[in-house]
């Protein structure tokens, strides 16, 4: 675990709605961290632009939105660079839409950055789904994957960039940035603390 406190950081891009989740989902994942680890963190998010070299000051970065994904030239270089270094990089697309513009732009981007088969599926047995908790069946669906807004299904999968056998892009079409999005104080209303698979992501950027 890293020695500094853990910082959210979420990547601003020049194109789309960067900020299309609200900060409480940010808040949300650290109150989660505080109450299952003891991994020292920043109290607030962190918002970095994706073509600045603070980037690179941090092991983990959030990424999401519902519009267009088009990276400049020294926003390509960057992100390429930093999950190449060993970063990690949570994309979520806000849309929850495998065909939706989001998906098909991001998509797009990690072919020019990476390769146009780097990005898979992930199997359910990826140690991502026991990191801390364990997820039999893999990721765990949100309630809003059948709302209505996206293309109304299931997504039983993940996908992800991998560099020497380490996922270094999470991508996620099942929008957890909206599931997560609501005070953590709230949790204690629901059967089941759905932002455990959030605490799995994060420990699995930083171990």
């Amino acid at each position: 675990m890293p020695a500094a406190p853990f910082t959210f950081v979420r990547l601003k891009y020049h194109s789309g709605d960067w900020d299309a989740v609200d900060e409480r989902m940010p808040a949300n994942l650290l109150h989660s961290l505080v109450q299952y680890t003891k991994v020292p963190i920043a109290p607030k998010e962190k918002v970095v632009a994706l073509d600045s070299p603070e980037l690179f000051n941090y092991p983990f970065c959030y990424l999401s939105g519902h519009r267009l994904v088009q990276f400049s030239g020294a926003e390509k270089q960057n992100f390429t660079q930093y999950v190449r270094n060993g970063g990690f990089v949570f994309v979520d697309d806000c849309n929850h839409d495998i065909d939706g513009l989001f998906a098909r732009s991001f998509e797009e981007q990690m072919r020019q950055c990476f390769g146009a088969s780097a990005l898979k599926k992930i199997p359910k047995t990826h140690p991502i789904y026991s990191q801390f908790f364990t997820f039999k069946d893999g990721p765990p669906n949100t309630g809003f994957e059948l709302n209505g807004w996206g293309d109304d299904l299931v997504h039983d999968y993940l996908k992800a960039v991998e560099i020497k056998g380490r996922i270094g892009v999470l991508y996620s079409n099942k929008d957890y940035g909206c599931e997560w999005d609501y005070d953590f104080r709230n949790k204690r209303f629901l059967a089941e603390d759905n932002t455990k698979f959030g605490v799995n992501i994060l420990l699995y950027a930083l171990t």
